[in-house]
């Protein structure tokens, strides 16, 4: 963001998108707290009308626009020194449309922050302004949550060790373990982390989640009122637990037109409330251009919100559950947890997400966890919570295409080591790939 003050200078907006509750609001007024000497917030969500009205009579006469501003939120702006923030611009498409004008008087700079902004009745009827640079926020991640425990001296410990490739000993592994565990449980959403600061209790915890799923649920439900959509989300955790190779959302809604399906993916894709790992025909660097858009995997954008939407058939999620997980003691296989947190991961780090499968024999196929592409190379990716000592997709990938590979990687629950040519990594250790 500072980047983009520095190096702009009013000649762009700054759009920043993310799910709802996500901390766009909060990132964006601090930073206009800090960065600016004045600044006027919009929130569209409570605007009245004639606010809105205003971006469609008064574009003609910018100073009058300005002056109304000016004298509705009591802030003097200065040019050059003021910023003029839209938060959730969804709700006043014309005031999206109007930056193309704003930035071009020059006066102030403009930031936006938005949810479903891609969707089609939020953008059917205006241009969308070239003049906008966009940024994507994500849940906190591990690095972050940390730091909201006081906590600025893990990350740096375990990014020595992993240049170094050096392990950390069993102890120390067990004790970082438990703390990705937490993180795993109450998440990267800002509400459920400050519920747990205030409160140390995992039944607030939850019932803080369960607030953000329902507003969720009531966000598809104005997309979709048959209520298909908010039932895609619903069936992710399922689908995962199933190990199935593709999400399937016919096993979900049934007799819906190819085209009405694939809208429904897109708002769900557009809501950032998921991360999308799409198929790669033929991994090769350059994934993009082997990306199947009808053959991806689905997984929930913040693991926090996943593991109570496992536990979705209660009213909340007993305490003793959460303590179990946390100690790793629960009679349920955590691996497709684990999948799900590793995608957080990679794409909290900038990373698009693409995986590979091939056929084993007859019945069965390898599958490659997750694919990133580094320099001219592959990076093939294993995610295992048990059964480490094998790890024959990476094998069999790495045997079939080993002029691509560039290093394998297992990420795992033990500490880090070598194997042969395969690198095997704690999980926590996934934000340093």
């Amino acid at each position: 963001m500072l980047a983009w003050k520095q190096q702009n200078e009013g000649r762009s907006a700054l759009m920043i998108e993310g799910a709802r509750r996500v901390g766009k609001s909060t990132v964006v007024e601090q930073f206009a707290q800090k960065e600016y000497r004045t600044y006027i917030l919009i929130d569209f969500n409570k605007a009245g009308a004639e606010v809105c009205q205003l971006f469609e009579d008064s574009m003609e006469d910018l100073d009058h626009l300005f002056l109304y501003l000016q004298s509705r939120y009591h802030t003097i702006l200065y040019p050059r020194e003021s910023v003029i923030v839209f938060d959730e611009v969804q709700q006043c498409p014309k005031a999206r449309q109007a930056i193309k004008y704003l930035v071009a008087d020059g006066r102030y700079d403009y930031i936006e922050t938005g949810s479903l902004i891609s969707i089609k009745k939020n953008t059917e009827s205006i241009t969308i302004p070239s003049e906008e640079d966009r940024l994507e926020m994500f849940p906190m991640d591990y690095e972050e949550f940390l730091w909201a425990l006081s906590d600025h001296v893990t990350i740096p410990l375990l990014a020595q060790s992993f240049s170094q490739k050096r392990s950390m000993g069993d102890e120390l592994n067990r004790v970082r373990m438990r703390s990705l565990r937490l993180y795993m449980l109450v998440g990267g959403m800002p509400q459920a982390v400050c519920t747990y600061l205030e409160t140390k209790n995992m039944k607030m915890v939850d019932a803080t989640k369960r607030k953000i799923i329902k507003l969720y649920e009531d966000d598809f439900r104005k997309l979709d009122t048959s209520g298909k959509l908010g039932r895609l989300f619903m069936s992710i955790p399922s689908q995962l637990s199933r190990g199935v190779s593709r999400f399937t959302p016919t096993s979900v809604i049934k007799g819906v037109p190819a085209e009405t399906m694939e809208n429904l993916l897109t708002s769900l894709e557009d809501s950032k409330t998921v991360n999308v790992c799409y198929h790669a025909d033929d991994p090769n660097v350059g994934l993009s251009l082997e990306e199947n858009k009808g053959r991806y995997k689905l997984f929930i954008g913040d693991t926090g919100l996943m593991v109570t939407l496992c536990f979705w058939d209660k009213k909340y999620t007993e305490n003793v559950i959460y303590e179990k997980l946390l100690s790793d003691k629960l009679s349920v296989n955590l691996g497709y947890i684990y999948e799900n947190l590793v995608a957080q991961m990679l794409r909290a780090a900038g990373n698009k997400l693409f995986y590979y499968t091939f056929p084993k024999d007859e019945k069965h196929n390898y599958e490659i966890d997750f694919l990133l592409s580094q320099g001219t190379k592959l990076c093939p990716i294993e995610v295992k919570s048990e059964g480490y000592k094998s790890h024959k997709s990476l094998d069999a990938f790495c045997e079939k295409f080993s002029s691509r590979v560039n290093r394998r990687v297992l990420i795992y629950t033990k500490d880090f080591r070598q194997d042969g040519q395969t690198m095997m990594i704690p999980i926590y250790m996934t934000p340093l790939l």
